[in-house]
């Protein structure tokens, strides 16, 4: 028999397979959110500083410029970007409508105020009429820091948390809600927002010296001001009530109300005498309440003032109170009946059954065939082995692909539960994992090429440990097979996984579980079915032939490692990667030297080593500045037919309320089925003259790297990988197409706009 080198799943799985677990460890940057429940708080777990709806972006923000410590006052402020045509409320939300809640949960010491509320907008709806705000707004509150504010020696931020819950509406009304996680450095101030609070402080309204008087008659109010400024004389004034469900919306004097010279006579009016300004507001037809004082925001162009006005006269006898207007229950009940889109259909069992069979093809993926190839070259070798040993062996590596599996997803639900916005393939999402899996790949490509002989580099006692224990060393490889078969599973797995990660903790692994076992099934079976092993060659010179050949898919994987870094980090970040590489393809080739000249040369590799490390960190470790168009900023208008455009949360609603349909490509780098998807189907000339004939407006959404608005959007799809092609058109439902996709199918899909 011819003799053979050792396998590189036999001697270097065991250090190789620990560094690569630990660098999935670090898969987040330091810029990440990671924030944990405090005990006894009642808030949910699952928090960001971001939360993303089709219709509304919110994120907490904080302004701290003098830092945070005993005494000071730090501002924080939820910041809510609504798509077009869509609102939310002030806390007087007029005819219809809920004013947003905050529900905040701070450490000892730390006390919020309330929402300095920015001086809304007159909204109309029809017959209707709601105080809000549209575009972007910013509702500030004050965070006091007492003198028992005393952090610990050790703590180097303050977490705040926030439950925030709001109403947005544009003809129909939908709640949502969202919980947010920040820290702020104690011992660095935080300013990044200071136009953002500068422009909302500007927008609150300042307390005014003069006189106001009130007086509440049957069925109206007069308002009486004097000593407003010299300004406003003669010109018409905004008048907006702070107390709810008191006063006719509509009816609420405007800007544009004309003619200011005269004195008001009328419900409804304002006007101007002696330098007094006087109007009348018709009582509202659902008045709850009888206040003895009401406190009015005046506006007059830029210049915005607030009043407290004592009531007098007398009330008339009030409605029964209302829980919710008549207006936003009717939108809330015709919501309420619009099917949910994204459900995932059938029972946990079929969804198991999914994992299983997506886990028994992905054996055939490109990323994952050379693993699978040294398995089939191992299994050959111990054909001689008794059959409780080769079971042993299948057992381990069941164990260790379907115990990676379990930790890579739990990894996942626990960092989504510690607030990240996190989906399927965040592994390489991550500079330093990539780093990571390019230095243990281009050491196999060096074994299997025969050009790294473990023995001559490790003591004999060491090389020949896996040799002893061919138990472990199945485990181990099966560790290998995962890390490399993960990025792969989203063409058979999208829905599946999509659908993990919103059950309990259990049902959710049990599905990771089942992916795992459809991997390690083929390998599994042979071990255990003696026909199986009778089925291969016998072991002889072609194994070394085969050992020597996989060295270069091998060496195909590093490649494309060194592109997706390049997506991350920049041409540096491939460039510093190819120099490390290079030091290393020198150590190892020094190792291998006799004598004098390896102590000398080895130590000269080190050092390159050590020093290319050192130099190029920055660029291995950290994302370029500005490779990837960031989908946090407000959507443009998106244009059909000018070619792919970057996908922005509200992008696609912006298309349809301009009735062009969409088409989304939810895609990454390091996704060798979108590269393929995209070269092939997306690239077909029929494919874009159909595109080009709808007027589909195209958009692409790049999730190399880590992006929240992405994550959700997947979620929102029932989806938590790439690739996920989507089909919009106006007034119908989603299309959610295959993720291995053929030009036949997305015609058909375009046919029916």
């Amino acid at each position: 028999m011819t003799s053979r080198a050792p396998l590189f799943s036999r001697r270097w799985a065991l250090p190789f397979a620990s560094f690569l677990i630990a660098a999935s460890a670090m898969v987040t940057e330091a810029s990440a959110q990671i924030s944990i429940q405090t005990t006894g708080s009642s808030m949910p777990s699952t928090a960001s500083s971001v939360v993303q709806t089709e219709q509304v972006r919110a994120e907490l923000v904080a302004h701290a410029p003098d830092g945070v410590g005993p005494g000071k006052t730090v501002w924080l402020g939820l910041q809510l970007q609504h798509q077009p045509h869509w609102h939310t409320y002030w806390k007087n939300p007029g005819d219809s409508g809920l004013p947003t809640q905050l529900q905040w949960t701070l450490p000892a010491g730390a006390t919020a105020g309330d929402i300095a509320w920015p001086t809304p907008q007159k909204i109309a709806i029809g017959s209707l009429a709601n105080l809000g705000y549209e575009g972007t707004v910013l509702l500030p509150v004050p965070l006091t820091l007492g003198a028992d504010f005393r952090p610990g020696a050790l703590t180097q931020d303050l977490e705040v948390r926030l439950s925030a819950s709001w109403l947005v509406c544009r003809q129909e009304c939908i709640p949502q809600e969202g919980q947010f996680a920040l820290r702020l450095p104690l011992r660095s101030s935080t300013a990044g927002q200071a136009a953002d609070f500068t422009k909302a402080w500007a927008a609150a309204p300042q307390a005014f010296a003069g006189k106001v008087a009130a007086e509440v008659h049957a069925q109206s109010m007069a308002l009486q001001v004097s000593g407003l400024p010299a300004a406003w004389r003669g010109k018409a004034v905004q008048a907006f009530p702070e107390t709810t469900e008191l006063l006719n919306t509509p009816a609420l004097p405007a800007s544009g109300d004309g003619v200011a010279s005269k004195t008001a006579s009328r419900a409804g009016e304002q006007g101007w005498q002696d330098g007094v300004w006087t109007a009348s507001v018709p009582l509202s037809p659902q008045r709850s309440t009888s206040p003895t004082a009401v406190a009015w925001v005046l506006v007059q162009g830029d210049a915005r003032l607030r009043a407290e006005v004592p009531i007098t006269g007398t009330w008339s006898k009030t409605e029964a109170p209302l829980q919710v207007s008549p207006a936003l229950q009717a939108a809330l009940d015709a919501n309420a009946q619009v099917p949910t889109a994204n459900a995932v259909p059938g029972s946990l069992l079929w969804v198991l059954l999914t994992a299983l069979l997506g886990g028994l093809i992905l054996n055939l993926m490109p990323c994952v065939f050379p693993v699978l190839a040294i398995k089939v070259l191992g299994f050959a070798t111990q054909s001689g082995q008794s059959r409780t040993a080769q079971r042993a062996q299948g057992l381990a590596y069941t164990a260790g692909v379907v115990l990676s599996f379990l930790a890579l997803g739990g990894l996942l639900l626990a960092l989504r539960a510690g607030g990240e916005q996190l989906g399927w393939g965040f592994q390489l999402q991550s500079p330093g994992v990539i780093v990571a899996l390019a230095l243990l790949f281009t050491l196999i490509a060096l074994n299997l090429a025969g050009w790294l002989n473990v023995g001559s580099v490790l003591p004999q006692r060491l090389a020949t440990l896996q040799l002893r224990h061919p138990v472990a060393e199945a485990f181990l490889s099966g560790v290998l097979a995962v890390a490399v078969a993960s990025p792969c599973t989203a063409p058979f797995m999208g829905a599946s996984l999509g659908y993990a990660i919103t059950l309990p903790g259990a049902q959710a692994l049990a599905i990771f579980a089942a992916l795992g076992l459809g991997l390690a099934l083929p390998y599994l079976l042979a071990s255990w079915v003696p026909t199986v092993g009778r089925w291969l060659p016998k072991p002889g010179a072609w194994m070394d032939t085969l050992r020597h050949f996989m060295a270069f898919p091998m060496a195909a994987t590093v490649v494309w490692l060194v592109w997706v870094l390049g997506h991350l980090s920049g041409v540096d970040g491939a460039g510093s990667l190819l120099l490390l590489l290079l030091g290393l393809c020198m150590l190892v080739w020094s190792l291998g030297l006799q004598g004098r000249s390896r102590a000398l040369l080895a130590t000269v590799s080190i050092a390159v080593c050590a020093l290319f490390a050192w130099a190029s960190g920055q660029y291995l470790l950290g994302y370029a500045d500005a490779t990837v168009e960031s989908t946090s900023t407000a959507p443009a208008p998106a244009a059909a037919g000018h070619g792919w455009q970057a996908w922005a949360p509200g992008s696609v609603q912006v298309a349809l309320e301009q009735g062009k349909p969409v088409f989304v490509d939810f895609t990454a780098a390091w996704c060798i089925t979108c590269q393929v998807n995209k070269k092939t189907t997306l690239a077909n000339a029929e494919v874009q003259a159909d595109l080009a004939a709808k007027q589909v407006t195209l958009l692409r959404a790049d999730w190399t790297r880590r992006d929240p608005a992405i994550t959700q959007a997947l979620q929102a799809l029932g989806r938590s990988g790439v690739p996920v092609y989507v089909l919009y058109a106006p007034g119908k439902a989603p299309v959610v197409l295959s993720e291995i996709l053929t030009p036949g199918e997305l015609r058909s899909a375009i046919a029916t706009l």
